[in-house]
Formats: structure tokens, sequence, C-alpha cells
């Protein structure tokens, strides 16, 4: 759901009615409200409140929005033509907070000695390095927030970000970035991380002294991230091992991820425990992603 129609949701909440659009009625919880529910009623110009919208609205959505609408209003990104989509607003806000927390001062530091590009930056918070490419709205609100005037138009930068730490007892390479932004605990557990950048992995050619330190590959257990990206890093870093995971799966049809389980793949990289878990998600059509797994604990397993 994107921010034009949580707002026009809000209107019906406060007036009990809104002008009807096709991006609404489109919409798929907006249609589940109108034909499953009635909890919205479309009486054609107008989507009107039915029966039991408001209780509805006041446990689902009021909380959000208003959250939502003061950040916007805070950033100056609050305009009629605003909508960013409910997970965009949601990575700006984690934006946000790490400017005003600090955790994010490191990477943008990096970023800007990087010269980093739109697609890479775009990678880093979106996981999708073409996201930011589609709106040019969501791109300024990155910039404006990070503080950053401007990012190259590159589509490949040979640069790495490393978090650092005082006496670091391991390399953990990580598909995604998110690591990364939470800092004291992998500096606290004496981690060093690198990021390369999700299938971007060609700068690994430039970083072959790992100091004699046990190195190892995060990354979401899907098919990308292990017979894609972790075989690229594998080529590049031989002696790199697998983490195992400890996050929960998730559906991959329900969480809409893009990464399928193919047949026929390759477990030669893989020993025994490794390929049973990877079976046991592709029967289930599940995924594990990255971010939801406890770094020092896939550490010390």
């Amino acid at each position: 759901m994107n921010w034009m129609i949580l707002r026009k949701l809000h209107e019906v909440y406060l007036k009990g009615s809104t002008k009807s659009n096709t991006m609404m009625l489109e919409d798929p919880e907006v249609q589940y409200l109108i034909s499953d529910t009635e909890e919205l009623l479309d009486s054609g110009a107008y989507i009107k409140q039915g029966n039991g919208f408001t209780e509805h609205y006041e446990k689902q959505y009021l909380n959000s929005f208003e959250k939502y609408d003061a950040f916007l209003i805070r950033n100056q990104l609050k305009k009629p033509q605003t909508r960013f989509q409910e997970n965009d607003i949601k990575i700006l806000m984690g934006i946000e907070e790490g400017m005003n927390t600090g955790e994010l001062s490191e990477m943008r530091k990096q970023i800007i000695e990087a010269e980093e590009t739109v697609r890479g930056v775009s990678h880093i918070f979106f996981k999708n390095e073409k996201y930011l490419e589609k709106s040019d709205a969501l791109l300024k609100a990155v910039k404006k927030l990070l503080n950053i005037k401007e990012l190259a138009n590159d589509k490949d930068q040979q640069y790495r970000y490393v978090l650092d730490c005082h006496k670091p007892r391991c390399i953990v390479i990580c598909e995604n970035a998110d690591f990364l932004r939470r800092p004291s605990k992998p500096r606290k557990y004496n981690v060093e991380l690198w990021y390369a950048g999700g299938k971007n992995v060609a700068k690994l050619d430039y970083a072959t002294d790992t100091r004699n330190l046990p190195i190892y590959y995060s990354g979401d257990w899907d098919y990308d991230g292990l017979f894609i990206i972790y075989k690229l890093v594998k080529e590049k870093i031989p002696k790199i091992q697998l983490l195992y995971p400890n996050g929960k799966p998730l559906s991959i049809d329900k969480s809409e991820h893009k990464s399928h389980w193919r047949q026929n793949m390759d477990f030669q990289l893989f020993n025994e425990k490794e390929k049973a878990l990877i079976q046991y998600l592709e029967n289930k059509n599940e995924w594990i992603m990255e971010e939801t797994n406890d770094l020092v604990t896939m550490l010390e397993m």
C-alpha cells in the first residue's frame, strides 16, 4: 500500500468518505475491505465507511499513519504528489533513526569517500540496485536524510564497506548491509564486517589480504544468496566459510520474495548439514533473510 492510499483511508476515517480513483480501487487491501468485509462501500464517485471500518482502521492503520505523517512533515517530504510505498517510508524512517543515533555516520562517510553510485546506495538500503532509479522523489529523500548532495551514476564501483573494530578475531562478508548499520554488537564481539554490494563482488579482487584471520560469509539463504553470490565470493576467497543461519524461515510467496529455488542445483560447495537445510527450504518453498540471524550466535556454532 502506498502513502496516497493510506492518506485516502485516513480521509474516510475522519470525514466518512473520499473521492474514488483507480489507484484506490485496484489496491488489494481496499478491494478486500470492499468486497469481503464490506467495511468500505463503493458508491461510484466515492468510497464510504461501512460497518466496522472505524474500529478496523484504528486497529490496523491509525498508529502507522500518524507515525508516517509526522515523519514526512518533519523532513519536509509530505507533498500532494507523494506516493512512497509503505515499506519505503519504513526504510526512510530507519535512515533517519540511524543518522540521529550516529549508527549510520560511518557508513555515510564511506559512501561519500567511495563516490558511491545510485545503484550502490539502492542496494545498501533497498536490496535492489535499480530500485532508486525508478523514483526521483525517493532518491532525493534518501540523499536528504543522509545529508549527501550527489551520488554517482556509474553501474559499478570497486569499493567495499568495512566496519572496523579494535582487535578483530574474524572477518564476516555480508550479502546485505544491515549488520553494518548496527555496529555496536559486531564491535563488542570483535567482528570485522565487510560489505561488497550483493552480486557486485568484483571489488573483492582487491581484498585478498585477510591478515590470517578466519573469514566467513553471511547472506540470505535463498537461491541468489547461496548459488550465485556465495559461489562468486568463494571463487575469489577460497578459504571463506559459510555461516549456518539461525533465523526463522519465511514463505517465499507470502513475503513476495524474488529469488526462487531451482531444479538441479549444484551442491558441491555445501556440506551435508547445509545441503539438508537447503533441501528443506526448497521443499517448503521458504528462505531465510540474512538480517533475521544473530551474527554472534552463528559464529559460535
